[in-house]
């Protein structure tokens, strides 16, 4: 059977930062059922990807929707920032970054 809130990594990654981009309160919901599908590939097994997806993992599992919303939302989005920036490093970007702007 299909997972039908998403299977994959970059995918879930991608899923994750959508709610995320919704104001805090609204963030929560349904968020758990990306982290659920996230799957983390063999090729990042024992770097800071893999910390930094477990990381996220917990951030997100513990959260109570309600309590704290908006800063644990701005602890989330951080973590996501360094996840997809360990992620270009681990893929040979040297220098990646998020940069100021955003």
């Amino acid at each position: 059977m299909a997972n039908q809130f998403g299977h994959g990594y970059i995918t879930n990654i991608m899923l994750i930062a959508g709610h995320f981009a919704l104001p805090p309160e609204k963030a929560w919901y349904g968020v758990g059922d990306h982290v659920e599908g996230l799957t983390l590939p063999e090729k990042f097994y024992g770097t800071e990807v893999e910390e930094l997806t477990t990381l996220l993992r917990k951030k997100v599992i513990w959260h109570q929707p309600g309590s704290m919303d908006k800063e644990d939302a701005k602890e989330v989005t951080i973590t996501l920032n360094r996840l997809v920036v360990a992620i270009d490093r681990e893929l040979g970007i040297a220098d990646a970054a998020i940069g100021e702007f955003r």
